[in-house]
């Protein structure tokens, strides 16, 4: 039986001229066992589902681009029985004077399951006009570029966990919006740019979507800003960008900008996520969150990291 340890699997493709992120992500995976010459199960055969979700980098601040989600990586694989260091990332500070970047935005951190992988975090959106103009940064996905007089690129992504973020334009200094684990940001328009899509996952039991970009920031005096790519992540502001969600990667909302000037910071990135499921009659691993549901007649188990932890595999 193949095992994917890397890049997202189950994919359904959707229309992307859609206002929201609902692309779909199942991690189903019967758990199996093999068993031995001696009659005794072996626990490392059995297949384990995960999903990887690392931080969401924040927006850029006065008319700045949408911050790029978080990586994601998804799959099944086996593990041998052991200890497993589990990382989760912070999502990245929005861009403001007083900031790590000043009004640039802040990339994501990194979110990672050791023998698995490393999903990298979301690149910063761009300063707008704020700060004459920044491109946005390369991430897991892309941040969106800042709105100025000239254009500015989105950032590029990591391969296999996300997309590249939206440019700017240079004709009314719009900026893109931030890239998604489901797709590119959008080039700056005067409507608003709309982060790039998440991707919906069923692996807690409950489809949730992880890993948008965020909107870009629009002028206070102008139309409002699109919508962000899916519930993952912070909208673009006409003040300041939103906040993304706590613990599902999105890319925090650009800051606007508003008359005289006033330019507002941008939203903060999401923290990560680390997910581990199986099916099984009974609890096998212990670490993180443990919850269970039943589906089809089959229980399954799940271990949440929501902050740093450890896995214990029997």
């Amino acid at each position: 039986m193949p095992v994917n340890t890397l890049g997202p699997v189950g994919l359904t493709a959707q229309s992307m001229s859609m206002a929201a992120g609902t692309q779909s992500l199942f991690e189903g995976g019967m758990a199996m066992q093999a068993q031995g010459m001696d009659g005794r199960k072996k626990s490392s055969a059995r297949l384990f589902n995960y999903l990887i979700v690392a931080g969401g980098g924040g927006g850029g601040a006065g008319l700045g681009g949408g911050g790029g989600a978080g990586g994601l990586i998804a799959g099944v694989t086996t593990f041998a029985p052991g200890s497993y260091t589990v990382t989760v990332g912070s999502g990245g500070l929005g861009g403001n004077q007083g900031g790590p970047r000043g009004f640039n935005g802040a990339d994501g951190g990194n979110s990672s399951l050791q023998s698995v992988g490393t999903a990298i975090g979301g690149g910063g959106g761009g300063e707008g006009s704020a700060g004459f103009g920044g491109n946005g940064y390369p991430g897991g996905s892309g941040g969106g570029g800042g709105g100025s007089g000239t254009i500015k690129v989105g950032g590029a992504p990591t391969s296999g966990q996300g997309f590249k973020g939206g440019d700017s334009d240079n004709i009314n200094a719009d900026a893109g919006g931030g890239g998604g684990a489901g797709g590119a940001g959008e080039n700056g328009i005067s409507a608003g740019a709309s982060g790039g899509l998440g991707i919906n996952s069923s692996i807690s039991g409950a489809s949730v979507n992880y890993a948008a970009g965020g909107g870009a920031g629009g002028y206070y005096t102008g139309a409002n800003p699109g919508p962000a790519g899916g519930s993952s992540a912070g909208a673009g502001g006409s003040g300041n960008g939103a906040d993304a969600p706590a613990n599902r990667g999105g890319g925090g909302g650009g800051g606007g900008a508003q008359p005289g000037p006033v330019y507002d910071q941008g939203g903060n990135g999401g923290s990560g996520v680390v997910i581990w499921s199986y099916a099984s009659p009974t609890q096998l691993c212990t670490g993180g969150t443990v919850t269970n549901y039943t589906s089809g007649g089959i229980r399954y188990w799940v271990h949440t990291f929501t902050s740093n932890g450890t896995l214990v595999v029997p």
